[in-house]
């Protein structure tokens, strides 16, 4: 009951005039930010928070310029779903796996109904983490922290155990698409030793490693548009959308179709987000996974499935709400943009940490239901963006084609300032095009490449804790029964493909 009030005079507070204005504000710099390949949340909230200083002369409190940036954030994460659909380019790395089933559903006159989709679903993911975020705040962050190496690493296994089902059923192409992924998720400095590793032709740009968002942008930018142009059936369908008010309503109702994707990511995002150093974008991955290997149909994601849209975005608009639980219940960012709110909050003269709830109330409550307003203004401002969306589907893609090549050379460059990263992700895209025309599935390659930074250094840790005894991922009471989930879920398709050519066999003998 206690939590119910003070969760009302935080509503109160969130609702003055001023901070419900800074919400809307920030809601919509976060969704044209998120929007814009190269951007997303970390580098929107880290630009603007020098403005945030002016807010805090003008209101006089840290709630406010808090409230702004929470907002940005939130923004954020709805809008990386809009390029990943409408163009194919991610806008940020938690739209990643949106890519796989919006793009084809908008190639395929669906991008009404996958628009439509992403924004219900984010805020299903929102609404669900923000109610476990007030009920559970300060259990949870001490189960977050029972979570060691092992368990991380245990986690990550899980997720790639995952990855099998996402190549369809050539398991030999999906290994070796995980595997190259691994492979250039080790490039740059080892992070135990420090010696260089897998610098090719010594160049000194592989020197910070393999950025996942130059992969990304490559791979679904570059990559998509000359396959594009090469698959000249998709031209018509590209343009043949027409949106009506019957067509958005049609598509809010059929959302219904959606609710595994939307549960799954809801729940999922959350657990994941609160793990230290994870964030939204494993958890809309290992949520894009974990749905297709449910699902009755999987052989449909990757072709315009929606609960593959519905998944990833539920995920990373949970997660982005379970980051904030550890940055605030105990200074340990979950993510690279709570890590940016969190110098904010120690600049604003707050200590982040168990006692922030008792000793901060003004500021932590207020907070609080202002994540449940930027929730739906943003997905009635990204509901009411859907036409202007939709226009970009309408250019012929004789211009939307250079527009693509144009905003993913600036996204690049805007996000790293580097030339060497905007030659590697041109570099990437044409690998991705000709991996494509042998029928080697991508997404395997860019999840691990996302998860191999977080699940190595854990492994490696965990090793040297146990004096390389590998049991320790087996006898502890966490990560044991993770780990024996996953080696059973890397099994089972292989089982389920040796019993299918005995059946074969015996068919044909017969």
């Amino acid at each position: 009951m206690d939590i119910l009030f003070a969760l009302l005079d935080g509503f109160w507070v969130a609702l003055q005039p001023v901070n419900l204005g800074l919400a809307i504000i920030g809601v919509v710099v976060g969704l044209f930010v998120g929007a814009m390949p190269g951007l997303g949340s970390v580098n929107g909230v880290a630009i603007l928070l020098p403005f945030t200083f002016v807010i805090q002369q003008i209101t006089g409190s840290a709630t406010s310029p808090m409230i702004f940036l929470a907002a940005i954030y939130y923004g954020a994460m709805y809008g990386g779903a809009i390029s990943s659909i409408t163009l194919g380019v991610p806008g940020a790395s938690t739209a990643v796996a949106t890519t796989f089933d919006g793009r084809p559903m908008a190639l395929n006159g669906q991008a009404d109904r996958a628009l439509v989709t992403a924004a219900i679903a984010s805020f299903v993911g929102g609404t669900v983490s923000n109610v476990l975020f007030t009920l559970f705040a300060p259990p949870l962050a001490s189960v977050a922290l029972q979570f060691g190496d092992p368990e991380i690493f245990a986690l990550m296994l899980l997720a790639f155990a995952t990855f099998i089902g996402l190549g369809g059923d050539d398991i030999p192409k999906t290994l070796f698409s995980i595997c190259f992924g691994l492979v250039l998720a080790t490039v740059g400095f080892d992070i135990v030793s420090g010696e260089p590793r897998l610098i090719f032709f010594d160049i000194t740009g592989f020197t910070h490693g393999i950025r996942f968002l130059v992969l990304a942008i490559g791979v679904y930018g570059i990559g998509e548009m000359i396959w594009t142009i090469n698959e000249t059936r998709y031209r018509e369908s590209m343009t043949a959308v027409n949106f009506t008010p019957s067509r958005l309503m049609a598509a809010t109702r059929r959302f219904a179709d959606a609710w595994k994707g939307t549960l799954i990511g809801s729940f999922l995002g959350f657990f994941v987000g609160i793990l230290p150093a994870a964030g939204a974008t494993p958890g809309s991955l290992m949520a894009y996974g974990v749905t297709k290997m449910v699902s009755r149909n999987p052989r449909s994601f990757g072709k315009g499935n929606v609960d593959g849209v519905a998944a990833p975005e539920a995920a990373n608009n949970s997660a982005s709400t379970g980051a904030m639980l550890p940055m605030m219940t105990l200074g340990i960012p979950g993510s690279p943009t709570t890590a940016v709110l969190l110098a904010g909050m120690v600049i604003w003269g707050l200590q982040p940490g168990p006692l922030l709830f008792t000793e901060q109330p003004d500021f932590v409550w207020p907070l609080i239901g202002s994540f449940y307003i930027s929730n739906v203004v943003a997905v009635l401002v990204n509901l009411a963006f859907i036409p202007v969306f939709l226009w970009m589907l309408r250019m012929p893609f004789t211009i939307l084609a250079p527009l693509i090549f144009v905003l993913s050379l600036v996204g690049t460059y805007a996000a790293y300032q580097n030339m060497f990263d905007v030659w590697l992700m041109v570099l990437f895209g044409l690998g991705a095009f000709f991996l494509r025309l042998l029928d080697y599935p991508l997404a395997p390659a860019v999840l691990a490449i996302v998860l191999g930074p977080i699940a190595e250094p854990k492994l490696r840790q965990s090793l040297l804790f146990s004096d390389g005894d590998f049991s320790i991922f087996l006898t502890r009471p966490i990560a044991g029964p993770i780990t024996v989930i996953a080696i059973i879920l890397i099994l089972l398709p292989l089982f389920a493909k040796i019993r299918r050519m005995i059946r074969e066999r015996r068919t044909e003998q017969v």
